[in-house]
């Protein structure tokens, strides 16, 4: 295990996830890169009428967004004394980033909401998607949704 991806969205509970993970990646010696997979707020899905006149600004706000946790996970690595690296993937949908990005890693370790019911039924979950399509292992950190 030398080579661990560590996908983030800039949540509480990314970052727990990251804190473990490089705990981790510091005890086995490996490097570590952060991955932050930026949607396009244009897809369908995400838009509403009137939106599309405001999407460059939106998709700038959000890749704004997604540079600093980026950051944030760097500096956590520093400290930890892990040698990290980026990865912004943008327009791409979370689970498909992190599928290909796995290939090129030993281990994978996300951060996951535990969301039930209703909650998991609208919001979906990128780690159960991500882990249904693993090819490599995984290393899924709970965390409630309350960030409790």
């Amino acid at each position: 295990m030398k080579r661990m991806l560590m996908p983030t969205d800039g949540s509480a509970c990314s970052e727990a996830a990251i804190r473990q993970g490089l705990t981790l990646a510091k005890a086995l010696g490996a490097t570590v890169t952060f991955l932050y997979a930026l949607e396009d707020p244009a897809l369908p899905m995400y838009a509403t009428p009137g939106a599309l006149a405001y999407e460059p600004q939106l998709y700038e706000d959000l890749k704004r967004a997604a540079e600093e946790a980026l950051a944030r996970a760097q500096v956590l690595a520093q400290e930890a004394g892990v040698p990290c690296q980026v990865q912004l993937a943008e327009r791409q949908h979370p689970v498909e980033a992190i599928h290909k990005a796995e290939d090129a890693h030993d281990l994978v370790v996300m951060g996951t909401h535990g969301r039930r019911g209703f909650n998991r039924f609208v919001f979906g979950s990128v780690a159960e998607g991500a882990l249904r399509r693993a090819k490599k292992p995984y290393l899924m950190i709970r965390h409630p949704e309350d960030g409790a």
